[in-house]
């Protein structure tokens, strides 16, 4: 959660809370734990939300809406700008209840692979938090480190210097270079290789 900027966690009746385990697996975002708001029931969880969202694989019959996950975070971002919103995660083992489900207005899935589709509750977690995340920060625009351009006559300098030590080790006969040369002028000229100081 807390990689992918995520701070409030809700537990609802975990078994074990706080537990020396949790502690040592959350290795430096002990903070998140720290806070998290442990509840008797997931009504009391849900409390204030607008909109819930349920995290499920398995097919219910339920006349809820389905979405996957991108969407489901998609939708959550949008609406956490001014109201809170919650994404449900049942138990390892069995997941959410259709009861639990019941109380969520739209149920997200995870578009695995329909002949494997086994994640686990820490994976299932990730694969939202990042939705989440990407839905959050918009489009990025990263800093390049560009090298300058090697210019034509450089190039060319290179390309004598890699013939000579062609001819130098036997790599290629002077009296029959063929088309060696020529495939590396293009192969160079295709890569717009770079200068480094």
């Amino acid at each position: 959660m807390k990689t992918m900027g995520l701070s409030r966690l809700y537990l609802v009746e975990p078994k074990l809370f706080p537990h020396a385990d949790a502690t040592a697996f959350a290795a430096s975002a002990t903070d998140v734990l720290d806070k998290a708001v442990v509840c008797k029931s997931l009504d009391e969880a849900l409390a204030g939300t607008v909109l819930a969202i349920a995290a499920t694989a398995r097919h219910r019959d339920l006349a809820h809406e389905i979405v996957d996950c991108r969407e489901a975070s998609r939708r959550l971002v949008g609406e956490s700008a001014s109201q809170d919103v919650a994404i449900v995660f049942g138990t390892e083992r069995s997941g959410l209840t259709t009861e639990e489900i019941s109380r969520c207005q739209t149920i997200a899935v995870i578009p695995t692979d329909w002949e494997f589709s086994s994640l686990n509750l820490a994976q299932a977690v990730q694969v939202f938090a990042y939705e989440l995340r990407m839905h959050a920060i918009g489009e990025q625009v990263y800093a390049q480190h560009e090298d300058d351009l090697a210019t034509l006559d450089e190039a060319e300098r290179l390309l004598l210097q890699l013939e000579e030590t062609f001819y130098a080790t036997g790599f290629l006969d002077p009296k029959e270079p063929k088309r060696l040369m020529q495939r590396m002028r293009r192969m160079i000229a295709r890569a717009r290789i770079e200068k480094r100081k």
